[in-house]
């Protein structure tokens, strides 16, 4: 028996609970793991809460709460080639398989080898924030000194999105409260406080001509506020918000597979792609670690270390 740390049933915190189960067998196309750290993402409360039930892998309670992970492969499904028991790996739990526990399940489409020099706390916050960023800024594909505006870079994904770009030789505009000012200034962007008056004056001051791109990771009111700073609204990227083809713009294309996770790890060995870790949790602690994403108060990324 394992410990791992999910929900009994569809709602808020309250419904969050430890609980003991045997180690989840690897059914085909599928690697178990023992999990050496789980990244922490806004996704994790969302599926908590069921809003996004397509990704739940219609498992039963109580679920695991977790979608990224890095570890040890311990056993194989069938139909998995290119990996074998015992490689260091870092993947997606794609399945319904949680990530906040001891052992669990990845998709082996969606899982790579960690690469030697890559620690696992780095490798689990790659599948989701650093195959984002790749995503979204080769879906733009802007040249070199094109400026792109990034909505919400304080965070995991927002962090990574500026670092790729500021690589890709773009001028980089961040939005963010306060508290994300130093940790986006020190990649190299050009910060706007959104509680400090009128982002969209603040940003015509920086391109009075308007951006080339816009990443959205905030959605809603937000989005809509910042949008009407692109040239060209096909440009405007959401990540969470489906709504933005109301406006002319795109939602992000998603590549979840192996390759993509190992250009992500690439990048991340060049140091392109090397995430800001703000803090590390027990297994023991994982409320707390989920709580401070939820409430957004932290600036890039929370990781849970479990073995």
């Amino acid at each position: 028996m394992g410990k791992a740390w999910g929900f009994g049933k569809h709602g808020g915190p309250e419904v969050q609970e430890f609980f003991d189960r045997p180690d989840p067998v690897p059914g085909r196309g599928e690697v178990l793991i023992r999990v050496g750290v789980a990244g922490v993402n806004p996704l994790d409360y969302l599926l908590r809460e069921g809003l996004v039930p397509g990704l739940d892998g219609g498992r039963p309670f109580p679920r695991v709460l977790g979608m990224e992970a890095a570890g040890t492969v311990l056993a194989l499904g069938e139909d998995v080639d290119g990996l074998g028991v015992g490689d260091a790996v870092f993947g997606f739990a794609l399945t319904g398989g949680g990530t906040y526990a001891e052992t669990t399940v990845l998709s082996a489409d969606n899982t790579a080898r960690t690469p030697a020099g890559l620690s696992a706390a780095v490798a689990a916050t790659l599948p989701v924030a650093g195959t984002t960023a790749v995503d979204v800024l080769d879906q733009l594909d802007l040249p070199a000194g094109a400026t792109i505006v990034v909505n919400g870079v304080g965070g995991g994904v927002g962090l990574a999105v500026a670092r790729l770009a500021c690589a890709r030789e773009l001028r980089v505009i961040g939005t963010g409260s306060a508290a994300k000012r130093e940790h986006a200034e020190a990649v190299g962007v050009r910060f706007i406080d959104y509680a400090a008056g009128d982002v969209v004056a603040a940003a015509r001051e920086l391109v009075p001509d308007g951006a080339d791109g816009i990443v959205d990771l905030v959605g809603g009111t937000s989005l809509r506020t910042v949008a009407r700073l692109a040239r060209n609204a096909r440009n405007v990227i959401a990540v969470g918000d489906a709504s933005v083809s109301d406006l002319g713009g795109r939602f992000v294309e998603r590549r979840l597979d192996r390759e993509n996770l190992e250009r992500s790890a690439r990048l991340a060995l060049d140091g392109v792609l090397a995430p800001v870790i703000s803090a590390v949790h027990s297994l023991s602690d994982a409320p707390a670690a989920l709580a401070t994403v939820e409430n957004g108060h932290t600036a890039g990324k929370v990781v849970i270390e479990v073995a």
